[in-house]
């Protein structure tokens, strides 16, 4: 007999997903200790588990799953293929589909003019900042900053001027990051600069003093200048997407948590491996958040409450929850630099997770949460 645990790593099935799956009467446990509520699975069960992860990856339905395991091991096999045959045309009718959209969309990117652009080459920037400040909100962004070749436009941080104030803004899709600080002697229309991570990183190493730090571009130039030393590069020659629009968040619950006892939790607590990883990443762990009713947060070992001691502990109430990749909120704790922050819970668990100062509304990060239903 194989523990949910056993069985998740033999399968290829999160826990989370196993418990999904004996909730809705597909892959139920050969027993169920009374006492401790722990599932245990047959043997035979692990050829069962293994097929319903590929269903699962191909993204068959669950009335169709439900019937493809029934028919599994019989000797007539017909219904089966018939299922999968259709699942399979579904899936090239959708591909088809998308084709088609995503042929129109471009031909609408191709013909309609993008009002967010970036700063003309010809633009000018001259802003006075002091030195702390600059590096605080470059410290507070960096780990956000996309790696991937394919989307270049992500591979740095944004600066945007607008009048007395700066932001500074990183994402890779998967996380964003902002930071906000007062800067002097701009006094013009609102610019963008996009300055790569190599650039940045250059930056940030002369900004040890207090002294003020001279940001300046000029056409596809930038330069900062600190403690008698600069550094300068071309800025990127791509659009940044419009920030502004993806932190217009739904009013969610804010919670005040303890950094260094989330951090542990965070480490030592349950987590699961997330099953569907994007294009381009690898499987990572994920930690669920949940909101407890005297107003803690707690780290939880699966996608609902649940009253298993199979090694997930996760009795909660019916608070909020959100399931987020685990290195990347440790990350995001790192940049904010405080012993207490704010965690800001979506309305639901589809809602980006914010890390928040208390003392600094202007600098926060965003996560996007992990799907944890099925």
């Amino acid at each position: 007999m194989r523990s949910i645990g056993e069985m998740a790593r033999a399968s290829g099935l999160g826990v989370s997903a196993l418990r999904f799956y004996d909730r809705a009467g597909v892959l139920v446990p050969a027993r169920v200790d009374p006492a401790s509520g722990y599932r245990w699975y047959a043997p035979e069960q692990l050829d069962e588990a293994r097929l319903l992860a590929r269903l699962r990856r191909a993204g068959m339905p669950l009335a169709d799953i439900r019937l493809v395991l029934a028919g599994w091991s019989g000797t007539d096999t017909d219904l089966v293929r018939t299922l999968l045959q259709a699942h399979l045309r579904r899936l090239e009718r959708g591909l088809a589909e998308a084709h088609g959209e995503f042929s129109t969309l471009r031909a609408l990117l191709d013909h309609r003019e993008n009002p967010m652009t970036a700063s003309p080459a010809t633009g000018t920037v001259r802003l006075s900042l002091p030195a702390p400040a600059l590096a605080a909100a470059l410290d507070a962004v960096r780990f956000a900053v996309g790696r991937d070749p394919e989307l270049p436009m992500l591979g740095g941080v944004l600066f945007d001027v607008g009048g007395d104030t700066l932001h500074v803004v990183a994402t890779d899709r998967y996380r964003m990051a902002v930071a906000r600080l007062e800067a002097v002697a701009h006094g013009g229309s609102r610019e963008r600069i996009l300055v790569p991570a190599p650039l940045v990183d250059a930056m940030r190493a002369l900004l040890g003093g207090d002294e003020s730090a001279r940001f300046t571009v000029e056409g596809d130039q930038v330069t900062l200048e600190a403690g008698g030393r600069q550094a300068s590069g071309p800025r990127l020659a791509h659009d940044f997407p419009d920030y502004r629009r993806l932190v217009r968040l739904p009013s969610g619950r804010r919670v005040v948590v303890e950094v260094p006892a989330l951090r542990q939790a965070l480490r030592n607590g349950p987590v699961r491996v997330a099953e569907e990883p994007e294009p381009g990443r690898s499987a990572r762990d994920v930690s669920v958040l949940a909101t407890a009713d005297d107003g803690t947060v707690i780290v939880c070992g699966g996608d609902a409450p649940d009253t298993d001691a199979d090694g997930a502990g996760d009795v909660v109430g019916a608070g909020h929850h959100v399931g987020v990749d685990r290195e990347f909120l440790l990350e995001a704790l790192a940049a904010a630099d405080r012993d207490r922050l704010v965690l800001e819970f979506g309305p639901a668990a589809t809602a980006p997770l914010a890390i928040r100062r208390a003392d600094d509304e202007g600098t926060f990060s965003l996560l996007m949460p992990v799907r944890l239903d099925d």
